[in-house]
């Protein structure tokens, strides 16, 4: 039924189609897809689905990478009506459709992207991981939890954008919530419903991510690196990833030199 990889799309674009259901999944950096015609940007809060034979383009920036989760559209789940999740898989796949993924969701496909490094032989493993993600974006998308520009007044991803722009220096909520044009109560009420987190930890996030892409695709020493991320020094921006993310920056060095 399932099949998933982790993948880093070209920087060329490509167009083709196939004979299954598909997931793709941002895991890092940013990615372009085209699906029948209508756009759509993917990444680590996007997923973007695309339904058997239907035509699309796509391209990845330079460090992209992308959960693929391909899907036998002959499986019973999503052919037999008499099946008990029919109803619910076939409308996650009547059309093309971009799922913003709420902060859970997000983690959830971090942790399976970090599961399919360390266990890349493991395919049983793989498979379970990737059917847990199909059954939790079937409930979003089931629900009406997804999420569009015209129903918040705050995007994460134009909020992103603002923070890698400004990643190098401190950058307070009041700042976020006057490019907002919102007070700081309101901008932390309606961004927390459309991320699912606090625009602080958000900030955080955001620079964590960055480093450690720096930490494993550049040579550039932790000190550089500490600060062209906003951190206030090596040891605060070791201390993060040590809490948040279980690791550190020789560790993530390491992991690339050995790849």
């Amino acid at each position: 039924m399932v099949d998933a990889k982790l993948l880093k799309l070209p920087s060329a674009a490509h167009q083709h189609r196939h004979e299954h259901h598909q997931i793709v999944i941002g895991v890092r950096g940013e990615a372009e897809l085209s699906v029948d015609g209508t756009g759509a940007r993917l990444d680590t809060w996007r997923a973007c689905f695309v339904p058997t034979e239907a035509q699309h383009d796509f391209c990845g920036s330079h460090s992209n990478h992308v959960l693929v989760i391909n899907l036998d559209p002959l499986t019973p789940a999503f052919n037999t009506p008499a099946h008990a999740d029919y109803e619910r898989m076939m409308r996650v796949f009547e059309k093309p459709r971009t799922l913003q993924m709420d902060s859970r969701l997000q983690g959830f496909v971090q942790f399976t992207a970090t599961e399919f490094d360390r266990a890349p032989e493991n395919a049983t493993l793989q498979q379970h991981l990737a059917t847990s993600i199909l059954y939790c974006m079937a409930d979003r998308i089931a629900g009406g939890q997804t999420q569009s520009p015209d129903r918040n007044p705050v995007s994460p991803e134009v909020v992103r954008s603002y923070i890698l722009n400004n990643l190098h220096r401190k950058i307070t909520v009041e700042e976020m919530a006057g490019k907002a044009c919102l007070s700081v109560s309101r901008f932390h009420e309606v961004f927390r419903d459309a991320a699912g987190i606090t625009p602080h930890q958000f900030l955080l996030q955001t620079r964590l991510e960055q480093a450690s892409e720096l930490l494993v695709s550049t040579s550039l020493s932790v000190s550089e690196i500490s600060y062209r991320t906003g951190f206030s020094s090596q040891s605060a921006l070791t201390n993060a990833l040590r809490k948040y993310k279980g690791t550190t920056p020789s560790r993530l060095q390491a992991g690339a030199y050995a790849a």
